[in-house]
């Protein structure tokens, strides 16, 4: 059965990334063939002629098979700034990315798109954000949080705007980005007891992804 996931995140630069290639490893170790998709992404470079994102790039090269980058990641922007501005004249049209998203889908057993920023970032001139988009492709929610100061009002609130939405969240995970955090265990523990969503993983601090390592501390039974 082919199943489906939205990362999104208690901010920007909070992990989403390892997070998400984590569970595709994750599923990858199950037998599962699986897709990483970052439909929109601020603070690209030129590579090969195009504007391409380096996260995007990590979905891509861990995919169970060859995906273009263009279906992995529909809209690139230089400048690092919420799409709504990095865009400029460009339109974010979410049809695009939808038809992308269902070809996907086609493709592999699981897909997994990783959000920009956090839940409520504006991505057009017209009202859409993430929550708009994550609504539209109609999949389960996982939220990244990242374990810092400050992290148990981000993880309420975030949990809180997705609980709104009316779209169902599966699960959160705890990436943690502080080596010297204080009472890492109570916040985690904290933040477990005040969302309604069960804790699928905590990813311990890293300067180097080891994938294959950060997918043994994920559980989704």
């Amino acid at each position: 059965m082919q199943q489906s996931f939205f990362v999104t995140g208690t901010d920007t630069g909070v992990g989403k990334s390892w997070a998400t290639v984590a569970l595709m490893q994750y599923f990858k170790n199950q037998s599962k063939t699986v897709i990483g998709m970052k439909p929109i992404a601020s603070g690209c470079e030129i590579i090969a002629g195009t504007l391409q994102n380096e996260d995007a790039l990590l979905l891509q090269q861990h995919a169970s098979m060859k995906v273009a980058y263009t279906e992995i990641n529909c809209f690139s922007f230089a400048d690092p700034v919420s799409p709504h501005l990095a865009a400029k004249n460009q339109v974010v049209d979410l049809q695009i990315i939808q038809d992308s998203f269902k070809k996907l889908t086609n493709q592999a057993d699981i897909v997994i798109v990783e959000g920009v920023g956090g839940w409520l970032v504006p991505l057009n001139n017209t009202g859409d954000d993430v929550e708009t988009l994550a609504k539209k492709l109609s999949i389960p929610i996982i939220l990244v949080v990242a374990i810092r100061l400050g992290c148990i009002n981000h993880a309420r609130l975030t949990y809180q705007a997705i609980k709104a939405s009316g779209v169902e969240c599966v699960g959160w995970i705890a990436m943690c980005l502080d080596p010297k955090m204080l009472k890492l265990e109570d916040n985690i523990q904290t933040i477990q007891n005040s969302i309604e969503t069960p804790l699928l993983g905590v990813l311990p601090f890293s300067e180097i992804a080891d994938f294959e390592y950060l997918a043994t501390k994920i559980n989704f039974n």
